[in-house]
C-alpha cells in the first residue's frame, strides 16, 4: 500500500469532517488545514530513482490517493487534468479515490474516462443516513469500473440496502472516529450494515472501532493503537468471492459432495432460525476447531447430529488437516477472528444454498 498526496488542505464539508485529523494533526503544527497547495509529492507517479525506474511499483499496490484533502475539492480544479494523465500514463498501479464530494464527481472526470479506468477505485464516504441519501444516487448513476462505498466516521446506523441492490458496490468499509472528540460509534450499526452486505453478497470490512466503541450498551474508550487491532479480532470481515469459490471446488469433490442436509436437519434449522444456527456454528469452531492444539483433531467432529457437523464435512471445516489443505488454514496457531468468521461464512453459505436449492426442487 502507498499514500499519494498531490495536495494537501481541504474545507470542512459535512458533519463527518467535524474532528477531521488533518485539522487535528497540522493544528500541531500551526497550519491552516483549510488553504489547499500542491505538495512536493504532486508528481510521484512518474517519479524515477537513479536507476530510471519508478519509485512507485506494482508492488505498492493499492495507491490511495489524496488522504490529506479530497481529490475532487474544488480549489484543485486547476491541477486535476495533469493528475488524470499520470493515473492513465501508470495502468499497472492502483489507485483508490476517496471522496465526500460525489456531487462533484462528474463534472471533474478527464474527457478519456469512458465508462472509467480499470486501475481506478472510487469511494463515497457517507457518515449517515441523510448523506447516504444525497451522495449515494449521485454516485449510482456515475460511470466507473470500480465503486465502493465507506462509512467513516460512522455517525449513525445506515440504510443502503437499495443502493446494494445495483450490483455497482464491490465493498462497504465501516469505521468510528479517532481523536479526543470522537463521537461514538456503535457496534449494532456496524452489524447492521455487515447483514446488508451479506444479503447484497458485497464484500464487507470492518476497519477500526474509533475512539469510542459502543458495545452491548457499553461504551468503550479505545486508544488508537488498538483501535484497528480491536475492529480485526471482532473478525465479522465478509468476503463473497472467496467463499463461492471455495465452495465451487468442494462442489468438485465425490467426497464432500456426498453430504447434504436431510428432511430432519432442514426442520430443525427453520424452528431454531439461521440465526440460532449461526450462534452454535459460531460455538463448534470456537471449542473444536480454534485452539492451535487438538488433541483428537481429526476426529473432533461428529458426521450427524447437528446441521452445522454436516457442513462442516461437507466444507472441509470439521479439523485442522482439512482447514489447511482446503482453505490454507495452517496448522499450529489459534484461530483468529477472521479466520473464524471466515468458517463460519462458509457454513452458513453452504447451509442457505441446501436450504434454497431444497425449496426449488420442490417448487
Amino acid at each position: 500500500m502507498a499514500i499519494w498526496n498531490p495536495w494537501h488542505g481541504c474545507k470542512k464539508y459535512s458533519s463527518g469532517c467535524q474532528n477531521c485529523y488533518v485539522y487535528r494533526r497540522d493544528s500541531q503544527f500551526g497550519k491552516d488545514s483549510s488553504i489547499v497547495t500542491k505538495t512536493a509529492d504532486f508528481g510521484l507517479p512518474l517519479k524515477k530513482n537513479r536507476s530510471g525506474e519508478y519509485k512507485l511499483t506494482e508492488k505498492d499496490n493499492p495507491v490511495y490517493t489524496c488522504m490529506t484533502s479530497d481529490f475532487f475539492i474544488d480549489e484543485a480544479d486547476a491541477w486535476r487534468d495533469e493528475i488524470w494523465e499520470m493515473i492513465f500514463c501508470r495502468p499497472e498501479l492502483h489507485f483508490v479515490i476517496i471522496t465526500k464530494r460525489a456531487l462533484r464527481i462528474e463534472q471533474c472526470l478527464p474527457v478519456n474516462w469512458g465508462e472509467g479506468y480499470e486501475n481506478v477505485t472510487l469511494v463515497c464516504t457517507c457518515e449517515n443516513q441523510s448523506e447516504a441519501d444525497k451522495r449515494l444516487p449521485v454516485f449510482l448513476s456515475l460511470p466507473a469500473l470500480h465503486k465502493e462505498i465507506t462509512h467513516e466516521p460512522m455517525l449513525s446506523k445506515i440504510d443502503i440496502s437499495s443502493y446494494l441492490a445495483s450490483g455497482q458496490i464491490s465493498r462497504v468499509i465501516c469505521g468510528g472516529e479517532s481523536g479526543s472528540g470522537a463521537r461514538i460509534c456503535d457496534y449494532d450499526w456496524i452489524l447492521d450494515t455487515r447483514r446488508q452486505c451479506i444479503e447484497a453478497g458485497v464484500s464487507f470490512y470492518f476497519k477500526q472501532t474509533g475512539a469510542k466503541f459502543r458495545k452491548d450498551g457499553r461504551v468503550y474508550n479505545i486508544e488508537r493503537k488498538y483501535q484497528h487491532s480491536q475492529a480485526d479480532k471482532a473478525g465479522i470481515n465478509y468476503e463473497p468471492d472467496r467463499i463461492s469459490e471455495v465452495l465451487q471446488r468442494l462442489s468438485r469433490s465425490d467426497f464432500r459432495a456426498m453430504f447434504h442436509l436431510n428432511k430432519t436437519e432442514r426442520l430443525y434449522i427453520e424452528e431454531k432460525g439461521l440465526d440460532t444456527i449461526r450462534s452454535h456454528a459460531e460455538y463448534f469452531i470456537d471449542k473444536r476447531l480454534a485452539p492451535a492444539v487438538i488433541l483428537n483433531d481429526g476426529k473432533q467432529t461428529p458426521m450427524r447430529g447437528h446441521p452445522v457437523f454436516i457442513a462442516q464435512h461437507a466444507c472441509a471445516c470439521c479439523c485442522r488437516g482439512c482447514l489447511e489443505k482446503w482453505h490454507n488454514i495452517e496448522k499450529g496457531h489459534t484461530l483468529t477472528g477472521s479466520e473464524k468468521e471466515y468458517i463460519i461464512n462458509v457454513l452458513m453459505s453452504w447451509i442457505e444454498i441446501q436450504l434454497n436449492f431444497k425449496e426449488k426442487t420442490e417448487e
